[in-house]
């Protein structure tokens, strides 16, 4: 069983920044292939940023130069590094994962979070 747990959300002024945490249990967090995906009231869900397990990066276009994804595998964690901030980032950001794999928009997750909500006031 793998469970996720994200951590970090909060309310914030437009170009401050933020950092999620999202710290896994279960075993082999280094085998995971992670992302963070969010979706705002009204809307589908929208990838945002993944990382593989061999720390490949990917990012959507709407976030790149502002976020930044990272892994700690001795810590099983992995987080969202948000600067600039705008209030169309307001969301719930959800963590998920799948063993090994790619970590783009395309991929199907197999575990997920319950997310934490960041909200970017202007």
């Amino acid at each position: 069983q793998v469970r996720l747990v994200e951590s970090g959300g909060g309310l914030v002024q437009a170009g401050g920044s933020l950092r999620l945490s999202c710290e896994v249990s279960g075993r082999s967090f280094s085998s995971y292939s992670m992302a963070w995906i969010r979706q705002a009231p009204g809307k589908e869900r929208e990838f945002v940023a993944g990382i593989t397990w061999s720390a490949g990066k990917s990012y959507a276009d709407s976030v790149k130069g502002r976020f930044t994804i990272s892994r700690d595998n001795a810590r099983d964690t992995m987080y969202l590094q948000m600067n600039s901030l705008k209030p169309e980032d307001t969301a719930v950001y959800l963590c998920a994962a799948r063993w090994r794999g790619a970590a783009t928009d395309t991929t199907t997750w197999a575990y997920w979070g319950q997310g934490t909500q960041v909200t970017v006031s202007s």
